[in-house]
C-alpha cells in the first residue's frame, strides 16, 4: 500500500493527468541516433530548442548537454501515453506544459538575461509546428522593436524604405523583419518619409540660387 502511495505521488508531482502539450529533456549521449525520425513518424507536432550546452548549474558547474522538446497533438494525452514516446527516445519522463510561448521562449532564455542566450533560430518546429506564431513580440516587445527602428533610420540618415528592408532582411531578420512584413511598414514608412521631407526642406533658396546649410555649398 505504500509503495502504491508513493507511486502515485510521485507521479503526481511530475504532472500526470491530460493535456495537449507535454515537455521533455533528450540528452546527446543517451538518445537513438534517430531520435528525430522517431517523434516525426508519430505525426505530431513539436519543437525542439537548440543544443543547451552552455547551461550552468548553481555552482557554475556545466550542466549536461541537452535539448528541450515540446510535443503538441491534437487530443489530450495521458502521462503514461507520453510516457511510452519518452521512453522509446531514452528521454526525461514527460511533464506537463501550462504555457506553450513560455517554454518556447525559455528554449532560448529569451525572459532569462541572466542565462546564456541562445538563437532563436535555432529554435526548430517539426510537423507544422509553427515557431515564429509563437514567438511573435507582445504589443510592449512591439513597440520597443518599432522604436529601435526608428532610432535606426535616425541615426543613419535613412531615407528610401528599401534600405531599411534591405538592412532588416540581412542583420535582423528574426524580430525586425516580420514586424515590418506584418503590421509595422505603415508607421516607419512614415517617419522615413518625414524624414526625407525635412531634409529636402533643409535647402533654404536666396534670390534663385539653393543653399545648403550644413555645407554652404551653393546650387543654381
Amino acid at each position: 500500500l505504500y509503495h502504491m502511495a508513493s507511486k502515485k505521488s510521485n507521479g503526481e508531482s511530475y504532472g500526470k493527468g491530460r493535456t495537449r502539450s507535454w515537455t521533455f529533456i533528450v540528452y546527446p549521449d543517451s538518445a537513438p541516433e534517430n531520435w528525430r525520425s522517431i517523434l516525426d513518424e508519430d505525426h505530431i507536432q513539436w519543437i525542439e530548442s537548440p543544443l543547451h550546452d552552455k547551461d550552468l548549474n548553481a555552482d557554475n558547474e556545466p550542466k549536461k548537454a541537452h535539448w528541450h522538446i515540446l510535443v503538441m497533438y491534437e487530443s489530450v494525452k495521458t502521462y503514461e501515453q507520453v510516457k511510452e514516446l519518452t521512453d522509446r527516445l531514452n528521454a526525461t519522463i514527460p511533464q506537463k506544459c501550462n504555457g506553450v510561448r513560455g517554454l518556447v521562449r525559455y528554449m532560448a532564455h529569451l525572459d532569462n538575461p541572466e542565462k546564456f542566450q541562445y538563437d532563436i533560430s535555432e529554435i526548430v518546429g517539426h510537423c507544422g509546428a509553427d515557431v515564429s506564431e509563437l514567438l511573435k513580440p507582445s504589443s510592449s516587445e512591439r513597440y520597443s522593436l518599432i522604436r529601435e527602428m526608428i532610432n535606426y533610420v535616425k541615426d543613419n540618415s535613412i531615407c528610401e524604405f528599401q534600405d531599411l528592408m534591405d538592412y532588416a532582411s540581412a542583420n535582423r531578420f528574426d524580430d525586425w523583419f516580420p514586424l515590418l512584413c506584418d503590421n509595422s511598414a505603415y508607421v516607419v514608412g512614415q517617419y522615413i518619409k518625414s524624414q526625407r521631407h525635412r531634409k529636402n526642406n533643409s535647402k533654404r533658396n536666396y534670390d534663385g540660387f539653393t543653399v545648403d546649410p550644413e555645407t554652404g555649398e551653393v546650387f543654381e
